[in-house]
């Protein structure tokens, strides 16, 4: 039994148990996915089509990887210009594993079960170097666990406190001189002193007498 879908813009013959590359659809590894868009169902000589559509019939499958494809090179050229140009490009795609199909009054499932391996891995075995593989699985397997993990998502870091000072102890003598009063400085009285009596000789001498003045009368 097969049938005939369509996705991306595009039309695939598909079988149950078949593996097909389509353009890129959305989903982690291991989803189902369903095709309603089912143009023509066959088993032997007997056909059902669609018009456009086969009515309730439908295709499942599930999803083993979403990888870029095998790169394409473009390039370009303009002759007697020197103009030369070269790009290259890898397409998305999605591979997915046909499980089973069903309409027309009839149906066909996969019995096996679907290895989820990435390409990149398979040919890293057929390279003999599984040991590289599954060290980084393991890497990346603890780092996905410590960033996931939520025992520690709500511990914040402690803040480390400061030290205390330390504090000597004072000698007694010194306990003892800070715990006296400070003295007031003494102010003496300064007395006065006796003011001496100047003799009337002194004085005489220091002031001398004035002379008379002559007048014009006989």
């Amino acid at each position: 039994m097969y049938a005939v879908i369509k996705t991306g813009g595009k039309q695939y013959r598909v079988q149950a148990g078949d593996i097909i590359v389509v353009e890129k659809l959305l989903g982690e590894p291991g989803a189902h996915v369903a095709f309603d868009e089912v143009l023509m169902i066959g088993e032997g000589e007997a056909v059902t089509l669609g018009a456009p559509l086969v009515d309730g019939a439908s295709v499942s499958a599930t999803l083993i990887e979403t990888r870029k494809g095998e790169k394409i090179k473009v390039f370009k050229k303009i002759r007697r210009q020197g103009y030369r140009r070269t790009l290259g490009h890898r397409q998305f795609e999605t591979v997915l594993r046909v499980t089973g199909i069903a309409g027309d009054g009839k149906s066909e499932d996969w019995a096996g079960e679907v290895d989820l391996t990435p390409r990149s891995e398979r040919r890293l075995r057929d390279r003999n170097l599984a040991r590289t593989v599954d060290a980084a699985t393991a890497r990346a397997d603890a780092h996905a666990a410590f960033e996931h993990d939520d025992d520690f998502a709500d511990v914040k870091p402690a803040k480390a406190k400061p030290a205390a000072k330390k504090v000597t102890a004072k000698p007694a003598k010194a306990q003892a001189k800070a715990a006296k009063p400070a003295k007031a400085p003494k102010v003496e009285a300064k007395a006065a002193k006796p003011t001496k009596a100047k003799p009337a000789k002194a004085e005489a001498k220091k002031a001398p007498a004035k002379k008379a003045k002559p007048t014009g009368k006989a």
